[in-house]
């Protein structure tokens, strides 16, 4: 069982006194990256801490069968935050608190996503003793259902960074962040994107484990406040034909012991970037079409990686240049902001799963020391097929199940995942990807009905 730090547990039982929280919401993510909850009263929370609340795993998605479904929750007391929609009810406040999940015997639960991702930078600390830090650019739509309309619509027509007097949207974004704040979570930066409808929220750097509880709680608080307000939220990467989808770009670096970033290098060439990050790029370029099952795990992930809407397709890095998979920012010799961002990740997935691939990726290509192909300042959308082939530029996979291909024949994902985890997620992504062959969509109909 997980042994909590005694002294953080003490100043939680402690606030939820003094602020008499009355209900605590103890949260875990299934396999696809969907939140799960449940409430228990505050009274029951230290017993919590030391013994964890039994839970059925056999109803949650890539948990155990039915036959050994008795599963374990475990609050993280680092996780604790008050809800700030709760915390002013008359009767009592509510808080939430992110759980490990383990099984009967004590033992961690392989196929929980948060336990992978713990494992995985636990690996990569005591083999190269770095830190994983990352931050994602979440997009999503902000959408209104019409009187006459079966599917909603985009909230706005406004485009990339617009700003209306009296904007909704921006009164909208405002409370989304000012909530965020009330979970801890600090936000660098929001905006309106590309697409109507379409908004941005990036928060600031920190090490992987921390950022995926931060995303989750962000799309939780994000489609609350929307909710709450008469919108619907979705983080589908691509809803809408002819538009740009969501994309959740990563922007990752390791960090030493003495927290000094190892992805910094002194050669502008390279775009001042260190031997050890171009070989972290080197992995999650050779890894590039395993990955994507996970960054891109969803059948609709793969209607927005096409060309033609600012989307990655091709599997290259360059620097500054937007149309490979990986991108150099520039951060202008900053050793402290040296990094590059990964592309193809959208935010529908599960960002325990996401982050935990990309660390592991990059670690592998700085433990076997491979190296990248040169960068490239090509526009790849503009070249021919031959002329990237030529070059020898890869592409994603063209849908899910060739993505899934790909990451079944993966030793690396295998071992990433474990065997547990490993088999679980294929299995539901390939009956997802099932389902959604077979259905006949309206254009099929409109386009063949007369032929």
């Amino acid at each position: 069982m997980v042994v909590n730090n005694k002294e953080l547990v003490t100043q939680v039982l402690q606030d939820i006194q003094d602020k008499n929280i009355k209900f605590v919401r103890l949260q875990f993510t299934d396999i696809n990256g969907r939140m799960k909850s449940f409430a228990i009263q505050s009274k029951l929370i230290e017993s919590a801490f030391e013994h964890g609340i039994n839970f059925d795993g056999s109803s949650v998605t890539g948990y155990h069968a039915i036959e050994e479904s008795d599963m374990v929750a475990v609050p993280d007391p680092g996780t604790y935050a008050l809800i700030p929609w709760r915390e002013t009810d008359q009767d009592g406040g509510t808080c939430r608190i992110i759980c490990d999940v383990f099984k009967k015997d004590n033992t961690p639960y392989e196929g929980d996503s948060r336990y992978i991702l713990k494992k995985t930078l636990k690996t990569i600390k005591d083999d190269l003793g770095y830190t994983f830090n990352c931050a994602p650019e979440m997009e999503f739509f902000l959408l209104k259902q019409g009187k006459d309309e079966a599917i909603p619509n985009p909230m706005d027509l406004e485009g990339y960074f617009d700003l209306t007097p009296g904007d909704e949207a921006e009164t909208l974004r405002r409370e989304m962040v000012l909530s965020l704040e009330k979970f801890n979570i600090p936000v660098e930066k929001v905006h309106h994107e590309v697409s109507r409808g379409q908004h941005e929220i990036d928060v600031q750097y920190t090490d992987g484990l921390k950022m995926a509880d931060w995303t989750v709680t962000l799309k939780n608080v994000v489609k609350s406040v929307a909710a709450f307000n008469g919108y619907q939220v979705t983080f589908m990467p691509k809803p809408y034909f002819g538009i740009n989808g969501s994309g959740m770009h990563v922007h990752q670096s390791f960090a030493n012991e003495k927290g000094e970033d190892v992805f910094y290098g002194e050669n502008p060439d390279n775009g001042y970037l260190s031997d050890i990050a171009l070989h972290a790029i080197a992995g999650q370029l050779t890894l590039g079409r395993a990955m994507s099952a996970v960054l891109a795990s969803w059948p609709n992930s793969y209607k927005r990686l096409v060309p033609g809407f600012e989307a990655p397709v091709y599997i290259a890095w360059g620097l500054t240049n937007r149309s490979p998979m990986i991108r150099v920012p520039d951060f202008r010799g900053n050793p402290k902001a040296a990094r590059f961002e990964t592309r193809c990740p959208d935010p529908a997935g599960n960002p325990y799963l996401q982050i935990a691939t990309l660390a592991y990726t990059a670690y592998l290509g700085i433990k076997n020391k491979w190296n990248p192909p040169p960068p490239t300042d090509l526009n790849l959308y503009e070249l021919s097929d031959e002329k990237r082939k030529d070059l020898g530029i890869p592409s994603l996979p063209g849908n899910l199940a060739e993505a899934l291909h790909e990451f079944k024949h993966c030793p690396e994902m295998k071992d990433l995942f474990g065997e547990l985890g490993f088999e679980n997620f294929f299995r539901i992504k390939i009956a997802e990807w099932k389902i959604y062959s077979i259905q006949i969509f309206d254009w099929e109909f409109n386009r063949y009905l007369s032929l």
